[in-house]
């Protein structure tokens, strides 16, 4: 190491150091990036704390919350949406879920909606308690599942202010299986049945792929999100893990966290959706923004599901989400 650091410098130590600061997300003229962790239900949630540099002494700013989608980490490109929201004023919380990622819980890959919901509020109720955050300005962020999580959290808790729901779930059942032939849901309930009783008898943790090649079982069997889930995983979240308990499947069959959505108001609530998104059909997402109340909005961003987290698509949508928060929580 001596060796190394004699050929390159003092200079080139330097440019290492601030090369690997950026690759992180933890160095910004605009923003501090803090590696955190909080609570949840008796374990640690990772997460990455962002508070603007031209925080004045004492001042309180409001703050965003968001996680994930279905099984995703925050390295799958979150880091993205929170620079834009922490160089727009605000301090961001951006956390892994109990069993995924950084974040502690076993077996890992275990995905219950209502955990989920759980950690979220445990979240809210942490950066609420930061010196630099206005507990009464507190706004959350969710993609795809956690799109639909934070409809439902927006629903029944009142200490968020502003919600915005990136190409959320709507309701599972409709989504994956309204249209399953019987015999289908038969031996689908069948191997549920199955794998209780192999937990229940012989505690066997059994797992089943996110994603897959066309053709082979897997939770979300759509071309695009195999593609993504990898490619992402290759380039930036090398610990995401290709997979969800099987339990994790019966559990989210009943998950539907639209049903509540006319509850959100007097929340102001935006809906971002794509116009081609199979993954979660836009027809779904529309018909749920119809049933929500004032004060609302639905915008509708050409392309499909993933292609939000990149490209022109990351600008609109991300973009549309600061303005969101900047209209309703004022930083």
């Amino acid at each position: 190491m001596k060796q190394l650091l004699s050929k390159i410098g003092l200079g080139g130590v330097v440019l290492m150091l601030i090369i690997t600061l950026l690759q992180h997300g933890a160095w910004s003229a605009d923003f501090e990036r803090r590696d955190v962790t909080f609570k949840s239900q008796g374990l640690k949630c990772a997460g990455w704390y962002y508070v603007p540099k031209d925080l004045k002494p004492d001042e309180k700013r409001p703050a965003i919350v968001m996680a994930h989608g279905y099984s995703a980490v925050k390295e799958m490109y979150l880091d993205k949406f929170a620079e834009k929201f922490s160089e727009a004023g605000f301090v961001v919380l951006v956390f892994d879920y109990r069993y995924f990622g950084e974040s502690e819980g076993e077996p890992r890959g275990q995905l219950f909606y209502y955990e989920q919901h759980q950690d979220y509020r445990n979240a809210i109720t942490w950066v609420s308690i930061q010196k630099e955050v206005d507990p009464q300005r507190i706004g959350i962020w969710g993609t795809s599942l956690s799109g639909g999580h934070v409809l439902h959290l927006g629903a029944f808790d009142k200490r968020v202010k502003a919600v915005v729901a990136q190409v959320p779930g709507t309701n599972t059942w409709e989504t994956f299986f309204q249209d399953m032939k019987p015999e289908a849901l038969a031996g689908r309930s069948a191997w549920l049945a199955q794998n209780r009783m192999e937990e229940y008898t012989k505690g066997t943790v059994n797992y089943f792929p996110v994603v897959a090649p066309e053709g082979q079982p897997c939770v979300l069997p759509q071309k695009e999100s195999y593609d993504w889930f990898t490619e992402t995983a290759k380039l930036r979240a090398p610990n995401w893990k290709n997979q969800v308990t099987v339990e994790s499947l019966e559990i989210n069959t009943e998950y539907a966290p639209t049903v509540y959505i006319h509850l959100i108001s007097p929340t102001p609530l935006l809906m971002i959706i794509a116009s081609n998104d199979t993954v979660v059909p836009t027809e779904l997402q529309k018909e749920a923004s119809e049933r929500a109340r004032e004060p609302k909005k639905l915008i509708v961003v050409k392309g499909g599901h993933f292609d939000a987290y990149q490209g022109p698509g990351f600008v609109e949508f991300s973009t549309a989400a600061v303005e969101w928060f900047k209209q309703y929580l004022k930083p």
